[in-house]
C-alpha cells in the first residue's frame, strides 16, 4: 500500500509549470514510488534486463527512450547521463508541460556538455518519511496553522521515550515501515555497508578503503547535530587507529553529499539589534538518524541508558521532519549560533518573510531555560518572529503562560 508523501504535492505542482522535475534522494527513500503514482509511462534504467540495451540506446539515439505516455518517469537517469540533455531538448521543442518525471539517487559525474536545465527541469529533494508520512505523528499541532497566527494549541501525547527510540533506529524509510526493531535495524546496518563499499566510489569512480569510510560515518555520528569542524571529526578518526589524510576527508564528505547520504544545517545570518558576529558553521546531520545508529551500534535499549546519545540523534530526527514540513510551506530551515555561544537550534523561514525559532529538548526539565533563549533572539532580532516553539520527545503540546508552544514531535505536522 503506497503511502502518501508530502512531496508528492510539490512534485504535482512543478509538473504544472515546467516540462520535467528531478526527484532527487538518498536509495530507498521512496522517489520510484512517488514518481510511479503521478506518471503514465516508465523507464527504469536499473532493470538488469534491459540496462546495457538502454544505456546503450541513451549514448547513440535517447529520444527512442523518450517514447511513452507523459508524464514519463525515468528511474535513476544518471545511470545514461545523456538522458539529461535529451529530455532538455525535448521539452525546448515540444513545449509543454509535465512531460517527464527524472528520479536519481546521486548528482550526475559533472561533464561540459550538460545543460544546467534551468527553466526546463524542476528539481525536487526527497528525504526518507516524516512521523507523519510514516504514520507515527498524531499532526495535531500544524505549523502552517501557527504561521497563520493560531494560538491555541493543545494536544495529548502518548509517545514513550522508548517508542522515539525505536523510531531513532528504525529511521524514516518506507520499507520499514511496521517492521521489529531486529529487522528495521538489520536493513540500516546493510544500508551502511553499501555504502561504505561500494556507492561511495560510484559517485566519482574513486576507489576508497571501505573502513576509513566507515571510521569516519562513525566519527559523523558520533559529533550528530554540533558544529564539529572537520578537523574535529579527522582527529577523531584518530582514535580508532584510521588515519585519514584531511584531503581524503574532504573528499568523503563531497561524496557522502553527491549520494545524499549526510545533509548539513546551514546557519542563518539575521539582521540583529546588537553588532554580535554570527557564527557560519553549519550543523552534522545524515539524511536520517537511522544511519547514525546503525553506525554506532544504537539500539533502543543502549539509547534509553544514554541520555546524551538519545538527545543529539533525536534533535536529528527533529531537523529531518522540519526540513520536510518547511519545504512543504515554501520555506526553508537554519540554526542560529553567534561568536559568544549563543544558539537556538532551528529557524524556520518561509518565502514570505515569516519565521520562527525552535529549540529541540528530548526531556521536560529545561523548558525554562530553553523559552529564556527563545525570548533572548526574539529581543536581538529587527524582523520579530511569528512563533517561538520547544519540540520535546515526550509529555503535552501546549503554550506557555510567555507565549512560547511546547510540542511533541510525534503530535507536530507541516
Amino acid at each position: 500500500m503506497y503511502r502518501k508523501r508530502i512531496t508528492d504535492q510539490l512534485i504535482k505542482n512543478k509538473l504544472e509549470y515546467t516540462g520535467a522535475v528531478l526527484i532527487e534522494g538518498a536509495k530507498c527513500c521512496g522517489k520510484t514510488s512517488s514518481a510511479e503514482q503521478l506518471s503514465k509511462s516508465r523507464l527504469y534504467m536499473q532493470d538488469p534486463d534491459t540496462t546495457e540495451a538502454n544505456i546503450a540506446f541513451a549514448s547513440t539515439q535517447p529520444s527512442l527512450l523518450l517514447q511513452g505516455a507523459n508524464p514519463r518517469l525515468i528511474d535513476e537517469w544518471q545511470l545514461a547521463p545523456n538522458l539529461w540533455n535529451a529530455v532538455r531538448h525535448d521539452v525546448d521543442r515540444r513545449k509543454q508541460k509535465g512531460l517527464y518525471i527524472l528520479t536519481g539517487s546521486s548528482t550526475a559525474k559533472e561533464d561540459d556538455k550538460m545543460h544546467s536545465g534551468t527553466g526546463r527541469i524542476a528539481r525536487v529533494l526527497m528525504r526518507p518519511m516524516s512521523l507523519i508520512e510514516s504514520g507515527d505523528s498524531s499532526g495535531e499541532v500544524s505549523l502552517a496553522s501557527l504561521f497563520q497566527g493560531c494560538t491555541d494549541i493543545g494536544a495529548l501525547n502518548t509517545c514513550k521515550m522508548e517508542d522515539i527510540a525505536y523510531l531513532l533506529v528504525r529511521g524514516g524509510w518506507p520499507d520499514s515501515i511496521g517492521l521489529s526493531e531486529k529487522n528495521a535495524r538489520a536493513k540500516c546496518i546493510d544500508y551502511v555497508d553499501s555504502i561504505v563499499h561500494t556507492d561511495i566510489s560510484s559517485i566519482d569512480g574513486v576507489r576508497r578503503s571501505p573502513q576509513k569510510v566507515k571510521a569516519f560515518l562513525r566519527s559523523l555520528s558520533r559529533n550528530i547535530s554540533t558544529s564539529a569542524p572537520l578537523s574535529l571529526i579527522i582527529k577523531d578518526t584518530k582514535a580508532e587507529d584510521e588515519l585519514i589524510e584531511d584531503k581524503s576527508a574532504y573528499s568523503y564528505r563531497d561524496a557522502l553529499e553527491k549520494i545524499f547520504i549526510i545533509e548539513d544545517l546551514p546557519a542563518w545570518t539575521p539582521a540583529l539589534r546588537a553588532k554580535t558576529p554570527i557564527r557560519t558553521v553549519p550543523t552534522r546531520h545524515f539524511v536520517d538518524p537511522s544511519l547514525a545508529c546503525a553506525c554506532l551500534g544504537a539500539n533502543t535499549g543502549n539509547l534509553i541508558k544514554d541520555f546524551r546519545t538519545f538527545g543529539l540523534l533525536f534533535e536529528s530526527m527533529c531537523i529531518r521532519d522540519l526540513r520536510i514540513y518547511a519545504e512543504s510551506l515554501d520555506g526553508t530551515l537554519s540554526h542560529f549560533r553567534n561568536a559568544n555561544g549563543f544558539e537556538v537550534d532551528a529557524i524556520m523561514h518561509q518565502g514570505d518573510g515569516k519565521w520562527a525559532a525552535i529549540e529541540i529538548k528530548p526531556g521536560l526539565d529545561k523548558l525554562d531555560e530553553s523559552a529564556k533563549n527563545l525570548i533572548k533572539l526574539r529581543a536581538m532580532t529587527n524582523n520579530k518572529p511569528t512563533f517561538l516553539m520547544i519540540i520535546t520527545s515526550v509529555g503535552n503540546a501546549y503554550r506557555r503562560p510567555d507565549g512560547v508552544f511546547v510540542v511533541p514531535l510525534s503530535c507536530l505536522k507541516n
